[in-house]
């Protein structure tokens, strides 16, 4: 993979106009990005982001602590056709997964365990979004993405300890339930540019 990145950076500077790099931060985690210019309204952009945080998942039987790791590749055309203001379409190769320890609500469980992991249905995921600024642009320029990532309904795996093993099958499908929302990622990343 960085072999790829590293051929895609190097055709790309070849064939730029104009170029630049941003740093980032946002639901994607903290990134950066490599953008050069295609045509005058035109540009292409290649970035990683990644980064973890913990949060909580919860069910009717079940309280869960959640462990997001994000790791995301993405490359976007962006179309600025209204001056600073784009038009973002692209892909994210995205190995984002969530690991989930939950506890049985019901006191007469306790002791017993679910562990599990969420990934998305897809692990290339089609990106279309609005932005401001361009990451070519010379100088110092503030910029950011507002999106959607199309990522998949989320993909549930959990283990159940004995005592829970016959609610299990359930138990998953309660946390399908919870987090099929985010088969459309929001991406929402704010950032700072150096164009050259």
């Amino acid at each position: 993979m960085r072999v790829i990145v590293a051929v895609i950076i190097s055709l790309a500077c070849g064939l730029a106009q104009a170029a630049g790099i941003g740093l980032r931060a946002g639901t994607t985690g903290i990134g950066a990005d490599f953008g050069w210019g295609i045509a005058p309204t035109l540009g292409g952009r290649i970035g990683i982001s990644g980064g973890s945080f913990s949060t909580d998942v919860d069910t009717s039987e079940v309280n869960y602590d959640a462990d997001v790791k994000l790791a995301n590749l993405n490359g976007f055309l962006d179309w600025s056709p209204f001056g600073p203001l784009r038009i973002t379409a692209g892909l994210i190769a995205n190995d984002n997964k969530v690991d989930i320890t939950g506890t049985p609500r019901n006191a007469a469980l306790a002791g017993n365990t679910v562990n599990g992991t969420i990934k998305p249905e897809h692990s290339v995921a089609p990106y279309l979004g609005i932005g401001y600024g361009n990451v070519w642009t010379t100088g110092v320029n503030f910029y950011f993405d507002l999106g959607v990532m199309f990522q998949g309904t989320p993909q549930v795996s959990l283990n159940c300890s004995p005592g829970l093993a016959a609610q299990c099958a359930a138990e998953e499908q309660r946390v399908r339930d919870e987090v099929k929302r985010y088969k459309y990622f929001p991406v929402l990343n704010l950032g700072v540019t150096i164009g050259f």
